[in-house]
């Protein structure tokens, strides 16, 4: 303590002795560093700051930084997702004219078997019968059509195991589906099965056909499938109507 009221004492000495200098080296220090609020709530009984360059320099530095809020996220880059490409059933407008007069010709049987049953409020196993087989050689057709299909050199479906294999596998169905015609209810399950295989082979097992012709398909099976069903329906509703023989 004593040697720190030497040190005060010796300082307030040298201002007596040269005001001018010391004023002109405070004023300095003014102009090139401004007091703080720190500076100016230090108490008189502490040195002057010029008296320690390096705190001054140290309040100076210390009123040069910035300090600003950090991110620290990272920029998410936007995905752009591809665009879907269109259902095969938008192509259907897209197929030539005789292949679609065709096939909707080729589909009247289906719905009119069971147009008729709604309308004379009956079930007629014989009519029944006859769309399950029109079903059944329909499916054999698609099989032949698969066959087709590997025939000429610049076809990209090649005639080897798979292609072939695919091609009978509509036929068998069929067949099977012939051999239990007596139990007609199973017979049109069997060919509903044929029909929804054969189109899930030549969609995702062997997607070489033109996209208008796989609209086909999607309308050939989708009319089938409700064909059978609307016919299975009317069997628990409607009576059975045998048809009568010669001698009655």
């Amino acid at each position: 303590m004593l040697h720190f009221i030497q040190k005060f004492a010796q300082a307030s000495s040298k201002m007596l002795k040269y005001p001018y200098t010391v004023r002109l080296r405070t004023s300095r220090i003014d102009t090139l560093y401004p007091k703080t609020s720190l500076q100016q709530n230090i108490s008189p009984l502490f040195p002057q700051p010029w008296l320690f360059p390096s705190f001054e320099m140290f309040m100076s530095k210390t009123q040069c930084y910035h300090t600003s809020p950090c991110s620290f996220k990272k920029k998410q880059k936007q995905t752009v997702l591809p665009a879907r490409p269109p259902s095969a059933i938008t192509y259907l407008l897209d197929s030539p004219k005789p292949a679609l007069y065709v096939t909707l010709a080729g589909l009247i049987p289906f719905f009119a078997i069971p147009l008729v049953m709604v309308t004379t409020k009956t079930y007629i196993p014989m009519l029944a019968f006859t769309q399950m087989a029109y079903g059944a050689s329909f499916l054999a057709f698609l099989g032949g059509v698969r066959w087709g299909f590997t025939l000429p050199e610049s076809s990209p479906a090649k005639p080897d195991y798979l292609n072939l294999v695919n091609s009978m596998g509509p036929v068998v169905f069929s067949c099977f589906a012939i051999l239990i015609s007596e139990k007609l209810h199973e017979a049109m399950v069997i060919t509903i099965i044929g029909l929804g295989t054969a189109l899930h082979a030549d969609f995702f097992l062997l997607p070489h056909y033109r996209n208008w012709f796989k609209a086909l398909r999607i309308v050939v099976t989708l009319v089938t499938f409700f064909s059978f069903v609307v016919t299975l329906v009317l069997q628990g509703i409607y009576p059975e109507k045998s048809p009568k023989k010669p001698d009655q």
